[in-house]
């Protein structure tokens, strides 16, 4: 992504008095034109890059000017290597060049302390088994996001009706393990949210569209998803052989000991599909307590399921 190759392309040009703008190109897999938009976007940041014509010439900082190294403490070197190890985990191996870069600039008596550092916490977003599809819709939207154009896609929503959607594409959002795309929906005229899993048929449509400037505070994925006026109090009782799915799900201070190695759990949930969905995961092991409703709702539910069995 951008970010990356520009850091990558700083980091680069700290460590060579010039490089060819082709050599970058080869390397980041991109246009020479985009490379001279990314010393443009260098230089707005206040590094001044200098482009020097000729056989010898390239690229390179300006002539008497040092980045300073330590810009960036070990630590936080340390961070954002993690940081980029985390996100490598689940959109491949993008990122290997810029954390090739990084380590490249932590001297060889602090390279195992700083080894260490970025091994103390690992974050893998990647699922379980394979995930074909899904990888493939976010390596078309990070395209799309990069050439700034619009994309198509038919889209199922939560109560099950199908759309066809045009969207001018602005976050992919990782969120509660799943991924997200926020973007300006031609069809509602608004900034909309978009389940990556609920698309299908998604295609890039080539128009070419001007990005706002969307004010970080606007965000949805920001806010609570669940506000206190929509939850209601749901009471679960949890058996003795469902003790360890209540201790993967709950905190151990929502969990009250039932005396027969069970446990009650007192929650504050919004009743919608969602809810009835996670209750059933529990199969056998669950039992609503109360309210009485979503008690006789759960019983409907187990008995059409087991009608299909019979």
């Amino acid at each position: 992504m951008k970010i990356d190759r520009l850091l990558s392309i700083v980091i680069l040009l700290m460590n060579r008095p010039l490089i060819q703008a082709k050599e970058l190109a080869d390397m980041f897999e991109v246009s020479a034109r985009t490379i001279y938009r990314d010393i443009d976007s260098i230089n707005n940041a206040g590094i001044p890059v200098v482009t020097y014509q000729g056989a010898n010439g390239g690229i390179g900082l300006m002539e008497g000017y040092r980045l300073d190294r330590n810009l960036l403490t070990e630590r936080e070197l340390a961070d954002i290597f993690t940081a980029l190890q985390s996100v490598s985990s689940y959109v491949g191996g993008e990122h290997t060049l810029l954390m090739e870069k990084i380590s490249s600039v932590i001297p060889p008596a602090q390279s195992a302390a700083f080894r260490s550092k970025t091994t103390q916490l690992i974050v893998d977003f990647s699922p379980w088994g394979l995930n074909g599809p899904l990888e493939e819709r976010l390596t078309l939207l990070k395209e799309a996001l990069e050439e700034g154009v619009a994309v198509a896609f038919e889209y199922v929503n939560a109560d099950g009706r199908m759309s066809k959607r045009s969207v001018e594409p602005y976050t992919l959002v990782l969120k509660g393990q799943a991924w997200y795309l926020y973007g300006l929906c031609a069809k509602h005229g608004e900034f909309r949210l978009f389940k990556l899993l609920r698309m299908k048929a998604l295609v890039k449509e080539g128009r070419v569209y001007v990005r706002q400037d969307i004010p970080l505070k606007d965000f949805p994925w920001t806010k609570g998803w669940m506000r206190p006026a929509d939850s209601l109090p749901v009471v679960l009782h949890f058996s003795a052989a469902g003790k360890h799915l209540a201790e993967d799900y709950f905190d151990s201070t929502e969990l009250q000991p039932d005396g027969n190695g069970g446990y009650t759990v007192r929650v504050h949930y919004p009743e919608d599909n969602w809810l009835y969905g996670f209750l059933l995961g529990f199969g056998t092991s669950v039992e609503v307590l109360e309210p009485e409703h979503i008690r006789v709702r759960m019983g409907e539910l187990a008995a059409g399921i087991a009608a299909k069995y019979r």
